[in-house]
Formats: C-alpha cells, structure tokens, sequence
C-alpha cells in the first residue's frame, strides 16, 4: 500500500512530465497542486473510505480517481504512460538543482539532448546561453550543478580527477616519503575513465589509516593486500600494501592492463615476490625494451617490444597548431583576434577557425552572409599577425542525407572542411555508415570530425564499423580526429593503429570553444600515445609550412 509520501512524488513527477511534453498547462497544474496537498495531509489516505477522498480539499473526482488506482493497483496508469515515452536521462536532470520542466523542455526539444553529460557538455561549449531563459549565470550553475551530481556517481573522466590525483599524491608523498608511496593504476595508464586512484604503499598500514582517518576518508575495504578509502569527493583511494623489496613487482602488476599482464605472464616466468631495484630491469630481463605504464595494455605491444619496432610517441608540445576551433562566430566565448592571440602567446604557429554551419542553428551556425564576413575578417587579422595564420574552415553539419551544409560554391572558399555529425544521433549502423561513408567521399571533406558522435560517461555514440571508416578514409585521403576535449576522445584510440597500418593521419583537436579549450589538446596527446601515435602521424603537429602544403593537396581533390 502506498503512502502519502508516494503518492504525492507520482503526482509531482506526473505534473512535472506533462510540462516537459507541453500538454494541459491546467491538468499539470492540478497534479503538482495536489501532490503538495497529499503531502500535507495529516491522516494516510490510504485509511480514508473513497468518498471522504473525492471530499477532500484540493483533490476533486478526476484527481480522486488517480488516488484510488494508487491505492488499489500501486501505480498510475497516466505516469507509466509518460516514463515511457521520456528518455532516462530527461528524468536523471529533474534532479539537477535550477532546470525545472520547462527548462528541461527546451533542452530536449530545441537543443536535441536527452542526456545530463550532453548538457554538460552544451555548458561547456556556452550553447544554452542562446536560448530563451538561460543566461550565462544560469548556464554556469547548472553547470556547476551537473558537476557536482556527476561526482556522485564514482566515475570520472581522467581530466576530471587529475588535478586532485597530483593534489592526494603530493601530500601522500609529504606525509610518508616519495619512495614510500607511488601512484599506480588507471591514472598511471593515462586511461580516460578513472574508477579509482591507485598506490603502491611501503610504510606503515597503521600510520596510512590515521592520516587518511584525519583528513576526512573513511575506510570502505580491508584485506591483506589492499586498503581503500572514500572521503567527501566521492573518489575511490585504494593502497595495495607491501615491502620495500616487492614495490618495483607490485608497481608493474597494478600498472599494467589485463590483456597485457596476461600475455606477460604466458610468455615469461613472472614472479609476484621477484626483487627489482626499477622497472627497467623486469624489460630487460626479458631481452626487450622498456615499455612505459601507458602502452601496457595490448599483448600485441609485447612483441613490437622485442623486435624493437617501436616508434617515438607524440609529446603535448609536438602540437604546433590548434585545429578545430569555435569563435564567436558560432558557439565559442572569444573572438576571433583572441583566439589568435591567445595561441601566439603559446608558441604556436596556426590556427584552424572551424565555426558550425547553418544547420547547426542551436549553435548559431554560420549563415552564408555571415561566412562572407567572416572571411573578410580573417584576411584583415591575418594582414597584422603573420608569419601567424589563420585558415578558414568550418565544422560543416554531416546532413541526414550524408550530404553536407552548404553548396559547392561555399564549401569551395574554406582552406578546409571538417565533417561531422550533430543531428539524428539515434541512429543504427546501416543508416550511420551511410552519412559517414558518403561525407568522407565528399571531396570537400579534408577531416572527419568526432567519429562516433560520444560523450564518455554519457553517451555511446552512434554504431560503427570502424575499419570501414578508416578504409575509407584511406581510399579518399581524409584525415581522422582526435577530439581531445575529455569528454569525447574520438576516434578511442584503440583503433588508432588500425588507421595508421592503412597511412591514415591522425589530426588532435581540441575541438576548443574558448582560449582556455586549447588546453585539452593534452588530453588528446595523453590517449594517442597508449595508440603509439608519434607527431609526424599526427596533422596538428605539422609546421606551418606543411600544414600549408596539406591544405594546398587537400584542395586539389575538389572538382
């Protein structure tokens, strides 16, 4: 039998839907009226006889109605009927402090988001602010809202947590010694979802519990080789305790994937209690060369290892230019002088300004007026900042059709064309392949941009075949990004070898909507060398002069 309590929430939640949906203003209305007043009541109507319900204050036949059906079956039929024609995540962001329903009904409806880490990422990239009822302040307290529900929830992206794994890690380190206790794990692998934070620890258990005890971490797990603990961020520290002498084989068990450390283990006599003074030695025991914590995930990697057929990876400051990039133009927070500025003064030699195109219209995309205009303003900036360029491109709507925005004749004035799918993200492989095969085949389109359309932590992302893709790429010498913002990471770079075995160039964007986004570009170098991605693979990392002789090659395939 239900109570008061709960049949007030299905009233409340029942209003709140209907706002959502935009029906009966009124009949929404009556619901959330009388959820405050079941909530109220001061005796369980389940104790009333039914006449005395339809009586009440506030209730009337038609709501009386709704509370029998609760009381007799435990469900509203009319609130069934509405979950199931409303995504999970419109519902997950009725818990969101400051979006009520009619906010929510905006974002679903105008900006085509069904997801909390979606919106989130529409913050990120100053999108609400073009719509009715969301100013910047509102944006940014929802955003901060989003945040801190997201940190509830035990997962983070790596970016997310970095700060705060350096922060635990130097006072661990201050407290115990720097030899004593030495961060391991995901983090270590530089992967891009962190479950949880990982130590190897040398010292005392006892004294480990106290500290943490003391700086407001409670113990959640104990047994004889791992301690962990959770404190006020909701992120998961775990110890994995041992001697000095098996640090070095505890290290590199706990920083190694699965696949790895079993090939490794098949392959090798390892032995948990082996005594190492660093782990260069365990490699060269084995006759191969050292592989660091973030290329120890394939068994494949074993083998190049001892053939010695690995390549220099790509460092953060091998990015020479920032590609894909969004100015005030569309959706971006600076100008387009800003943005320009802003990359000088970190040494770099280009800038790619890839706006949305018009029917990116949630993002203000570029009209054709508007990218006469531009053009013109990029000519007169580039006048007084060279030998520093600037090129025009665009990010250019890959349509339902597979087509893309705009004419021959606009898409012909842009250096060049990055394509990318924003629309109809609900999408089966058959119909996704379709629009991304047929824009690669574009001749127009220089770059594939965020190949899966994913939101980690979010959203999956429409399906894909992979190989095809890159096939194709190779076949009409279309370059795949690396979107480097944290939260898409797209291509995964577990299919970046596969890309670089067909000759395909990779290209790390950050995809940046304000200076501070070209920043993320770190993000994008972290994933690319667990793909072994060194910087002359990499289109970002191209000189000025290079970069020009792509774009001229990249314009001789138009027609």
């Amino acid at each position: 039998m239900l109570d008061n309590y709960a049949i007030a929430d299905n009233f409340s939640l029942l209003g709140k839907l209907m706002d959502i949906h935009g029906d009966n203003s009124f009949k929404a209305k009556s619901y959330s009226s009388a959820a405050f007043t079941i909530e109220k009541l001061p005796v369980q109507l389940s104790t009333l006889p039914h006449d005395q319900i339809f009586a009440l204050k506030g209730i009337g036949e038609s709501t009386g109605k709704k509370v029998v059906e609760q009381l007799q079956t435990g469900k509203l039929a009319a609130l069934q009927e509405y979950l199931a024609k409303t995504p999970p995540g419109i519902l997950e962001m009725l818990g969101i402090k400051g979006i009520g329903p009619k906010k929510i009904a905006t974002i679903w409806r105008e900006l085509e988001i069904e997801s909390i880490g979606e919106l989130l990422y529409a913050c990120e990239e100053n999108r609400l602010t073009l719509y009715k009822g969301f100013g910047e302040k509102t944006q940014q307290n929802i955003k901060e809202a989003i945040q801190f529900y997201l940190g509830t929830l035990g997962r983070y992206l790596y970016q997310q947590v970095e700060d705060y794994a350096i922060e635990i890690d130097k006072k661990l380190k201050s407290e115990f010694g720097a030899d004593t206790v030495i961060i391991t794990g995901e983090f270590r692998r530089q992967m891009e979802i962190i479950n949880q934070l990982e130590w190897v620890f040398t010292g005392s258990v006892d004294q480990l519990i106290a500290f943490l005890g003391e700086s407001g971490f409670a113990k959640t797990e104990h047994v004889d080789n791992k301690i962990s603990f959770k404190g006020p961020e909701n992120v998961l520290l775990v110890f994995y305790p041992t001697t000095k002498a098996k640090s070095i084989a505890r290290l590199f068990e706990t920083s190694c994937g699965e696949a790895f450390m079993d090939e490794w283990m098949h392959r090798f006599a390892w032995q948990s209690d082996a005594v190492f003074a660093f782990e260069e030695e365990i490699f060269n025991g084995v006759n191969i060369c050292p592989l660091p914590p973030y290329q120890r995930e394939t068994a494949a990697i074993i083998g190049a290892a001892e053939k010695n057929e690995l390549p220099s990876v790509i460092q953060p400051e091998d990015i020479r230019g920032i590609i894909h990039s969004h100015s005030q133009w569309s959706d971006g927070s600076n100008s387009l002088e800003e943005m320009a500025k802003a990359a000088i003064a970190k040494g770099l030699e280009y800038l790619v300004i890839s706006d949305h195109s018009k029917s990116a219209f949630y993002a203000n995309g570029l009209t054709e007026e508007r990218i006469h205009a531009q053009h013109q303003q990029i000519d007169e900036i580039n006048t007084s900042i060279a030998p520093f360029k600037i090129f025009k491109s665009i990010e250019s709507d890959i349509l339902n059709d597979g087509s893309l925005d705009y004419t021959d004749d606009i898409l012909k004035s842009f250096d060049l064309v990055i394509a990318s799918v924003h629309s109809n993200l609900k999408m089966n492989e058959e119909k996704a392949m379709m629009r991304l095969l047929k824009a690669i085949e574009n001749p127009y389109t220089a770059i594939l941009g965020h190949m899966t359309g994913r939101l980690l932590l979010s959203r999956n992302g429409y399906p894909v075949d992979h190989q095809k893709i890159i096939d194709a790429c190779a076949a009409n010498d279309v370059v795949i990004e690396l979107n480097a913002h944290p939260r898409r990471l797209d291509i995964d770079w577990r299919w970046i070898e596969a890309a670089l075995q067909k000759n395909v160039l990779i290209s790390i964007d950050p995809d940046a909507h304000d200076i501070d986004g070209y920043n993320d570009c770190k993000y994008g170098v972290l994933v690319a060398q667990k793909a072994g991605l060194s910087k002359s693979q990499n289109l970002s990392s191209f000189s000025l002069a290079a970069f020009e002789k792509f774009v001229a090659k990249q314009k001789s395939k138009r027609p």
